[in-house]
């Protein structure tokens, strides 16, 4: 059965960081593109990076370019996103799932970062 489960979030004061991690198991892990997603109240979910496992190359929405990176342990089969320079808009719950084929989403982990 596949798992991602996401962690790390919290209340940060805008300016600050956060890591989130994703946990996987249920699949193997290098051969799927792992992405971080993100739903903010009253808006549609939608895409801030994502990492290729099998070769570590990266996306990131031009939102998010230049404050998040994200990062994979294959060892592990964790995904991190480490957030810097976090705005009262980065505010969401974030998801990781297939980036290419989205898998059902696991509960997420609330952001909120204040101004």
């Amino acid at each position: 059965e596949v798992q991602l489960v996401e962690s790390g979030g919290g209340l940060v004061q805008a300016g600050g960081s956060l890591r989130l991690s994703c946990a996987a198991s249920g699949f193997t892990f290098d051969d799927y593109d792992i992405g971080w997603f993100r739903q903010a109240p009253g808006q549609e979910r939608e895409g801030v990076a994502s990492i290729t496992n099998s070769d570590g190359s990266t996306y990131y929405a031009d939102s998010v370019k230049g404050r998040f990176t994200v990062s994979s342990d294959n060892a592990k089969k964790t995904v991190y996103l480490q957030m810097n320079s976090l705005k009262p808009e980065d505010t969401a719950v974030y998801y990781c799932n297939n980036q290419n084929s989205i898998w059902a989403w696991g509960q997420g982990t609330l952001v909120t970062v204040s101004s």
